[in-house]
């Protein structure tokens, strides 16, 4: 439950951040009867995450056996892409948000496009609920009983709780808690989690006999911290730590870290290149 309470956190920071920078431009341009616009294209990005998700349940009726695990592993493999995605956009605009969203709003206003703004607000919030809704697809096919749907369902509402109250506080003491640090410091979870989707979905092509696990185990860690306690298992949830890794998992790890390491070198050399 720690990965859907720390994603829908995240995301729901995300698309609040959106709501609110608009929401903050269009009343400074003493619009507010455009403030309709905002929230219809709230709505209308809600409407189409929840497609998305009605979408996915429904192909899920057309598969059985190991069709349903091959689709999981999709899903798995597209959640971990899909942050990754996230964390770079964020790194390449999240700090031109603000004067990205003045300017388009000034934009519509002068020009009397308002609806220009709920579409601009529609496909942040359907960005923001489609990563989302991918990856509590994934976590909700192992939820077996009525006790672990009431579980699912009652993180989900605590992580949007938390999301409010952690806007709250992110906007009232932007002189102590800059948004900056809080993107930095949540890019590095998102990143670990990503690479626990990652080894969930070796793990599952290991099962299913796809790729071979090689030396396995390749080392012995339970001593320290077992990953079948409430400790272990909440840190192997959210950062892939693995305390019996197959020498395969050690593989796309590094592998997954590389590969991170040579996006974000990649990015500030063209960072460094447009602005020369």
């Amino acid at each position: 439950m720690e990965q859907i309470i720390f994603v829908v956190w995240r995301e729901s920071i995300e698309a609040l951040l959106v709501v609110g920078i608009l929401y903050s431009w269009l009343k400074q341009f003493g619009a507010d009867g455009t403030l309709r616009y905002l929230w219809f294209g709230v709505t209308g990005g809600v409407v189409a995450a929840l497609a998305l998700a009605g979408a996915l349940l429904g192909m899920q009726q057309f598969l059985s056996g190991n069709g349903q695990e091959i689709f999981m592993l999709v899903m798995m493999l597209t959640a971990m892409v899909l942050i990754v995605h996230m964390v770079l956009w964020m790194r390449e605009h999240g700090r031109h948000l603000h004067s990205h969203f003045r300017d388009q709003t000034r934009k519509a206003i002068n020009n009397q496009t308002f609806w220009s703004i709920s579409i601009l607000v529609a496909v942040a919030i359907a960005r923001e609920g489609s990563e989302t809704v991918i990856f509590l697809y994934g976590m909700s096919y192992a939820q077996q009983s009525m006790q672990d749907w009431v579980s699912f369902t009652g993180a989900v509402a605590l992580a949007l709780a938390l999301a409010g109250l952690t806007y709250y506080l992110l906007q009232a003491g932007r002189y102590w808690l800059s948004w900056k640090h809080f993107f930095r410091v949540t890019e590095i979870m998102l990143l670990l989690l990503a690479s626990a989707l990652l080894l969930s979905a070796i793990d599952k092509m290991i099962g299913l006999g796809w790729i071979p696990a090689g030396v396995d185990p390749l080392w012995d860690t339970s001593a320290v911290l077992s990953d079948s306690s409430r400790l272990g298992g909440v840190i192997s949830a959210l950062t892939g730590y693995r305390a019996y890794p197959a020498l395969t998992d050690v593989v796309a790890w590094v592998g997954f870290w590389a590969v991170i390491v040579g996006l974000f070198k990649y990015q500030s050399r063209q960072s460094v290149g447009a602005t020369a």
